[in-house]
């Protein structure tokens, strides 16, 4: 099982998601475009593809100029069957890439917030996974309109969009389900003066606020990246299927 993982900012951190892989034995090959590092041009070496947030909108391509092949590569990833997961910025990407609109400054989100999933999200393998509403970690600023044929997932009252399907297996959630307390520490740690400014006095209350709504951000973010971790082997198996049906 080989994943790519793209990296948009250089204290991303895998969280939950990287215990997911690991468990899975997953091999996790890292590109960084925004150091440099060119993206793969060809996606069929890989099994799955991650694409993590970023504090870069899913449409600066004047200041980051690899966007628009990032996006294209995460729909021709979907577009074959593989499973994609794009978190936060990910996620406005991966709408972008199946032609949805990108909605600047429209939904400010911070700290940890309730999700609720939708029907559709009730009944989804992956977001099932979690059963109803749930507490996860936010910061954002930008949201996504739906893209045509996808089936939304989640919602909560800043922002419509909070997670999507489309096709087999590509998913996009608004929120960070991959960030646990260890992450948010060191996000708190790095950013102090950014997270001030998007919630005035959240750092003062930083400890209760972990303390009440850590556990089950955790257990949900993790019972998430599971889930979709699941959606490769089975991604996998199909297409080894189809590989020998060609062949009889």
């Amino acid at each position: 099982m080989r994943v790519l993982v793209v990296e948009n900012d250089r204290v991303t951190a895998l969280g939950q998601v990287e215990v997911a892989l690991r468990e899975a034995g997953a091999e996790i090959v890292l590109c960084r475009p925004h150091a440099g590092e060119a993206l793969p041009s060809d996606e069929t070496s890989y099994d799955a593809l991650v694409v993590m947030g970023g504090p870069q909108s899913a449409i600066d391509d004047e200041k980051h100029p690899y966007l628009p092949e990032l996006a294209d590569l995460m729909r021709r990833s979907g577009d074959a069957g593989k499973s994609v997961l794009g978190i936060c910025l990910g996620s406005q990407l991966l709408a972008r890439g199946y032609g949805a609109a990108n909605l600047i400054g429209a939904a400010p989100e911070f700290g940890w917030c309730e999700i609720h999933p939708t029907d559709e999200g009730l009944a989804d393998p992956v977001l099932a996974s979690v059963g109803g509403t749930f507490p996860i970690f936010q910061w954002h600023s930008d949201t996504f309109t739906l893209p045509e044929g996808a089936t939304h997932l989640a919602h909560n009252k800043v922002a419509t969009n909070q997670a999507f399907r489309i096709g087999r297996a590509a998913y996009g959630t608004q929120f960070h389900f991959e960030v646990d307390r260890t992450v948010a520490e060191y996000w708190r740690d790095t950013f102090p003066d950014l997270m001030e400014r998007m919630s005035p006095g959240w750092l003062d209350r930083h400890d209760d606020l972990g303390a009440a709504h850590g556990p089950d951000a955790e257990a949900a973010g993790i019972a998430i990246a599971r889930a979709w971790v699941s959606t490769i082997a089975e991604g996998v198996a199909l297409a080894s299927a189809e590989t020998v049906s060609r062949v009889d």
